[in-house]
């Protein structure tokens, strides 16, 4: 009797086993933020919260955007996070949910301290196009930009990019208010600072990105977030990673915005609209 009990035990765990379908989740090689580990968690939530019986396993790939974009349209993984955008949603199936708020939209200017001087009077995109940015030579934001009118510098080594601001041989660095507090503290050097008097905005989105061989994972990520936003745990998580580093950015009322146009992003149906729930220095008055 034991025997056929365990054997019918063993049964069910290799059911399980079974049911559990393996997902190949790309990870760049590079450090790892805060903006990383909340979005690992967020996918672990979200298929949890749908039922998706999943095992994930992670694949390095080519630190360059694009190029793992396409290792997903080619099944060399399953799924992806990326910044939207047209090109982005025809190599893969992007889950309309904005993952970051509309925040990785918001772009502080990382700047030399030593040049701040020179950003004092800006308040306007045609004298901000007078200095040069630098920025991800496949990244949306570079095309953003260069829809503006401003001048960017595209480069291929995300570390260069920090170094070519902190020797001042390019003038500054936009970088979303999701990563650039934690970017900023791994800097060896002191040079860089937030520049405090203006940043950058346009419309924008971080989505999830499926390989369109997977329609039920999509389904899933699709139905877990859902369930998520509908539960608060969806906010939740976001507050406890990122409330108190927004609130410690160094904006208040009187930071200029610089307003960009964002043609290469169509926004989803129904827009995040609680970005205000974290508004920013909230300790600060107003």
């Amino acid at each position: 009797m034991r025997r056929l009990v365990l054997l019918c035990l063993l049964c069910s765990w290799a059911g399980l086993l079974v049911a559990a379908e393996t997902i190949y989740v790309a990870k760049e090689q590079r450090t790892l933020y805060d903006r990383d580990l909340y979005l690992y968690e967020l996918l672990e939530m979200s298929l949890k919260a749908a039922g998706f019986a999943a095992q994930i396993e992670h694949v390095k790939v080519h630190p360059h955007q694009q190029r793992t974009l396409l290792a997903l349209s080619q099944g060399e993984v399953d799924l992806h996070w990326s910044m939207t955008s047209p090109e982005r949603e025809q190599l893969a199936t992007a889950i309309p949910v904005p993952l970051f708020k509309g925040f990785i939209g918001k772009r502080a200017l990382l700047i030399n301290k030593m040049q701040l001087s020179q950003f004092e009077d800006i308040d306007s995109l045609q004298q901000l196009a007078k200095l040069t940015a630098v920025q991800g030579h496949d990244w949306p934001d570079t095309k953003i930009l260069g829809h503006n009118h401003l001048h960017v510098r595209p480069m291929a080594n995300y570390q260069a990019m920090f170094a070519m601001v902190s020797r001042g041989r390019l003038d500054y660095f936009p970088r979303s208010f999701i990563e650039v507090g934690a970017e900023l503290a791994t800097q060896t050097g002191d040079n860089l600072v937030i520049l405090p008097t203006l940043y950058l905005q346009y419309p924008s989105a971080f989505y999830f990105f499926v390989n369109k061989d997977k329609p039920q994972l999509a389904n899933a990520l699709t139905q877990g977030l859902a369930k998520l936003q509908a539960t608060g745990e969806f906010d939740a998580l976001f507050e406890r990673y990122f409330a108190k580093m927004l609130a410690q950015l160094p904006f208040d009322k009187d930071t200029k915005v610089l307003m960009l146009q964002n043609p290469y992003f169509r926004p989803p149906k129904k827009r995040d609209q609680d970005e205000s729930k974290w508004a920013l220095n909230q300790g600060k008055s107003q």
